[in-house]
């Protein structure tokens, strides 16, 4: 065991299962004690690589992350620190390969619940290696103004409340890390603070003894008087009898084991720590207490009283000129996290992005206010999710329907069509699914499948107008545009596109309104009047149709309708269907197991 001072203002650990909150308060309190370099040094988080980005003071900082507790301590040997917040199940491991390192002298474990004999196996190992166990069950431990174990003395309020921030002349240990936390308080009001305060944790087996820091305290020069809280149950209250007796103590010992109302119940008791229950009058409260008033520790007659005998031992330490008054510092403001400002209205914040279509805050996701649980509840469809995505709104049965009829009419066109050739090419060179997807996507425009809003906008424009199919198509030519939705290089007047047919049959059975598709089939009849190919193809019939149903539904203003056009969703209902084909296509060639993709020589015209 270390006989002396286990930390100091340029201590360095490594810290075991990254836990954001607790480094965070360790880096906080190292800016409020004026240390130069933050205390952790490194994370081990099993398994990851990396860096994890935290705060020291307002400056934003990368700290190492390694997989690996060997690879941790060679990349940093001059941590010698090891906080363990791994589950119970593997502290012991862990804490294990920690204590092997020789760069680590201290081993912190917060977990509880670690098997008693890992515990006596641990103990051991670093008895024999001249290390240092803190734990397990513990919170940790704390030098004042120098160095701090996780969430040791909570919050930066209450670290500042009881002035940790500088060194005072109290060592302190307990075994109740939550009363360490109280005792911090009562200690600073009543002195002139902390110099160290160590937590052993509330195990039947602890790592380090309450002795064994009272013993390290008595060599440190700092250290003016000694503060004990010791709990029912267990032996290691005796130990400290046994020093104080032996003359190895020569500084003031304040001391008050707590549990001395387990006398008021019939049978034993077992309190909140695993070891603090009393196993006969030697374990007791009652028992401990009087053996320490015996060996020569100040010992109170009830804890109501505890604050009172330490005031009185530090101020008769202030008389005999024994302790020399601190000078008090004010530390510096810690900078609120932003999330915590804005909660408090402290401050403002804009954000970096809107959303109106769906929400994750809630017990469930919501597509455009509609919780996931009525969209299953209610049966919707594809189409009814693209019209809460899309349009913000429940569109009729009819127009939900015919959405899925443009998707599925729109799925696939063979191989040959440009978005599926790229798309096998770039699955034949082995590429990945989301390559070959996009590989395809990318032919999507004006040429290829491109032309639905193009086609509702041009169609809109000239039947709003008036215009006839003559003026409307004359019109086109004379600007050197042609008009979307007409022509096909395979179909024609005597070789009609079947999807067209059934798309224009689905409108004339549901929708209230066809005055666009009408209008559409009228350019499509002046249009065949010049060539035999200028049919009405998808994109126009898709086009149209998608103007009569937003028009007719009765639930989109004009504007929108305007917006829904210029924007691109038509084209986007081409995208989202094709993607379906495409996808088919990569798994297709995959599944085949087709080689790389070479086109025929012979098939190339070459020229000068």
């Amino acid at each position: 065991m270390a006989t002396g001072n286990i930390f100091s203002q340029t201590t360095q650990a490594l810290f075991y299962n990254y836990k954001q909150l607790p480094i965070q308060r360790m880096l906080d309190f190292d800016f409020l004690c004026g240390r130069q370099t933050p205390s952790v040094a490194g994370i081990i988080n099993p398994g990851s690589e990396g860096f994890q980005k935290l705060f020291f003071g307002q400056e934003e900082i990368a700290i190492p992350v390694h997989s690996t507790i060997e690879a941790a301590a060679a990349a940093h040997p001059t941590a010698d620190v090891f906080i363990n917040f791994a589950s119970f199940r593997s502290a012991a491991a862990s804490s294990l390969s920690a204590l092997q390192q020789p760069t680590i002298r201290v081993v912190a474990i917060i977990a509880e619940g670690v098997p008693e004999s890992d515990a006596k196996h641990l103990i051991a190992y670093a008895r024999s290696n001249n290390k240092v166990i803190i734990g397990p069950a513990t919170v940790g431990g704390i030098q004042a103004g120098a160095f701090k174990i996780g969430d040791t003395a909570g919050t930066i309020d209450n670290i500042i409340a009881c002035k940790l921030y500088r060194p005072g002349s109290v060592g302190f240990v307990s075994k109740s890390g939550g009363m360490s936390n109280e005792m911090y308080n009562t200690i600073a009001r009543v002195t002139d603070g902390i110099y160290e305060g160590i937590a052993i944790g509330g195990d039947v087996f602890p790592g380090s003894t309450l002795s064994d820091h009272v013993l390290r305290f008595n060599n440190i020069p700092q250290v003016k008087m000694m503060v004990v809280l010791g709990e029912l149950g267990g032996t290691d209250e005796y130990s400290l009898v046994d020093a104080l007796k032996e003359g190895k103590v020569n500084k003031p010992v304040v001391a008050w084991v707590s549990g001395t109302c387990a006398r008021l119940f019939k049978s034993e008791v077992q309190f909140g720590h695993a070891g603090a229950k009393s196993g006969g009058d030697m374990e007791s409260a009652q028992g401990k207490n009087q053996a320490l008033r015996d060996a020569g520790a100040v010992v109170p007659d009830s804890y109501e009283a505890f604050e009172t005998s330490i005031k009185e031992t530090f101020q008769k330490l202030v008389e005999e000129g024994k302790i020399d008054p601190v000078t008090e510092v004010t530390p510096p403001p810690i900078p609120e996290d932003l999330n915590i400002a804005i909660k408090s209205g402290k401050v403002r914040a804009p954000t970096h992005i809107i959303s109106t279509i769906s929400d994750d805050r809630g017990e469930e996701p919501c597509y455009a206010g509609v919780p996931m649980s009525t969209i299953i509840e209610k049966g919707y469809g594809v189409g009814d999710v693209i019209s809460l995505l899309w349009f913000k709104r429940s569109l009729p049965r009819y127009c939900t329907q015919f959405i899925e009829i443009c998707v599925m009419l729109c799925a696939d066109h063979g191989p040959c069509v440009s978005g599926a050739h790229n798309t096998i090419v770039t699955a034949r060179a082995g590429k990945d699914l989301v390559s070959s997807l996009v590989s395809g996507l990318l032919t999507i425009g004006p040429r290829f499948g491109g032309a639905i809003d193009d086609a509702a906008r041009y169609f809109k424009d000239a039947c709003d107008r008036g215009l006839t199919p003559y003026e409307f198509v004359e019109g086109m030519k004379k600007k050197g545009i042609r008009v979307p939705g007409i022509g096909h290089r395979i179909k024609s007047r005597d070789n009609r596109d079947k999807r067209v047919q059934l798309l224009q049959k689905y409108a004339h059975t549901h929708f209230p309104s066809v005055k666009y598709m009408e209008y559409a089939v009228q350019v499509e009849t002046y249009t065949l009047s010049k060539a035999n190919n200028l049919v009405l193809n998808v994109d126009g019939a898709i086009g149209s149709l998608f103007l009569d149903l937003l028009a007719g539904s009765g639930m989109f203003t004009k504007a929108e309708i305007d917006d829904i056009v210029n924007i691109g969703y038509l084209n986007g209902l081409f995208v989202l269907a094709r993607s379906i084909g495409f996808i088919g296509h990569t798994f297709d060639q995959k599944r085949l197991k087709q080689p790389l993709y070479r086109h025929p020589w012979e098939d190339v015209l070459y020229t000068k």
